[in-house]
């Protein structure tokens, strides 16, 4: 399941029904009505270990982490868009303006002045947009295409995945032991 908080594209199609809630309310929710029947796995602002934990002792049986990676030098995360996350000052918004479909990304011109307008025509808009996207990346123009990121983008490190993949477990396993003394 995923949360408002994540980054990209939303999971489902349907914007009658966005998605505005938050993973943790959501992991609550879903996990009270199917309790133990489905492997739960959550997405969406889940950054680092301690993030792993949180959603590990509500209940999922998997954390999937998007943003995170995306500094990784494994990444195909363009180079604007690799300093844009770096800098982590700009706020996170979701918008349709560059496809259609419900996405979060980092607020730049684009997203800002094209949100309120923004049509639900996916793919129609991606293709509208797609050339405008394309250049503004090659000339490395922050404000002209998406930069997907979730909520916690500004927690994302540029560490090889396969050590990242190790420090989250190394950090869930810590957390998880410091709640359970806390309990």
């Amino acid at each position: 399941m995923q949360g408002a908080e994540a980054g990209g594209h939303r999971g489902g199609f349907d914007d009658s029904s966005p998605g505005n809630l938050g993973l943790l309310a959501l992991l609550q929710l879903v996990r009270a009505t199917v309790g133990d029947a489905l492997p739960l796995v959550a997405t969406g602002g889940i950054a680092t270990g301690h993030g792993v934990a949180g959603v590990l002792a509500a209940g999922a049986a998997a954390a999937q982490l998007g943003t995170a990676f995306m500094l990784c030098p494994e990444a195909a995360t363009t180079p604007a868009h690799r300093e844009a996350i770096t800098q982590g000052q700009a706020p996170t918004a979701p918008t349709r303006a560059f496809t259609g479909r419900t996405a979060r990304g980092i607020v730049n011109r684009f997203l800002h002045e094209h949100s309120a307008d923004a049509p639900g025509a996916y793919p129609e808009v991606h293709h509208l947009t797609a050339p405008i996207r394309t250049a503004a990346r090659q000339r490395d123009d922050v404000d002209g295409f998406n930069l997907w990121a979730g909520e916690a983008y500004d927690l994302t490190e540029s560490v090889p995945a396969a050590e990242l993949i190790i420090q989250l477990a190394e950090h869930a396993r810590t957390a998880l032991a410091a709640a359970t003394r806390r309990v």
